[in-house]
């Protein structure tokens, strides 16, 4: 899956016309600690409750404070498993979504990724992810599949997601083992791509950490 299909529009963005209190009211009542901040269908940055509560005039538009701002995204087109290495990176409740144009599309949450892998059943009976980049042109999954088995291991299921800003595509195969050492490097050394990998308990632990983050701040 990739990201423009877990976009939620039901948390708006800010503007800089808005307040510090209106952000801080909006992250209570959506619960979240960041919210987005755009001018027009322009993304300036992520604005987080610690840089609201610092600002010197919570009353004042957001304009007329100097801002430090992040500003995580991802692009409409990228897989799920960027999103996740955000939210862990810079400790995120949400990541902005822009499209090739750099426009503001929406946001992921981690409510959004921890429903989407709990419904998706990606890491059933899984116990490594592996996400290849390839040119479409490339793409032969029964060679894909012998590599694997050549490390003794078996492909349970793979999907491919198109990256048409780079004109590649990703191909997410699901490991029926853990140790996937030898198996990266078969593909490093026939020529392919490894763009993302994870053992199930690495990225399941990743993702609990981030709920448990969410729960906390639930005080739930």
């Amino acid at each position: 899956m990739i990201a423009r299909e877990l976009v939620n529009d039901s948390i708006p963005p800010l503007k800089l016309s808005d307040t510090g209190l209106k952000a801080l009211n909006w992250m209570e009542e959506f619960r979240v600690e960041h919210l987005a901040i755009v001018d027009g269908v322009s993304y300036i940055g992520l604005i987080s409750e610690e840089d609201i509560l610092k600002l010197s005039a919570l009353d004042q538009p957001l304009a007329n404070s100097k801002l430090s701002l992040i500003r995580p995204y991802v692009r409409y087109n990228q897989p799920v498993f960027e999103v996740v290495r955000l939210m862990s990176k810079d400790k995120l409740t949400l990541v902005p979504v822009l499209d090739a144009s750099d426009h503001y599309l929406g946001l992921i949450t981690l409510g959004d990724v921890l429903k989407h892998y709990s419904d998706s059943g990606i890491f059933e009976d899984a116990n490594g992810v592996i996400v290849l980049e390839m040119s479409p042109k490339d793409y032969l999954l029964s060679a894909i599949a012998h590599l694997v088995e050549s490390e003794n291991a078996r492909i349970l299921s793979a999907y491919v997601t198109p990256n048409p800003e780079h004109e590649t595509i990703d191909v997410t195969i699901k490991i029926n083992q853990p140790e996937l050492t030898r198996i990266l490097s078969s593909f490093t050394r026939h020529g392919y791509l490894v763009k993302e990998h994870y053992h199930q308990s690495e990225f399941m632990d990743d993702l609990k950490s981030r709920y448990d983050s969410l729960m906390n701040y639930l005080g739930i």
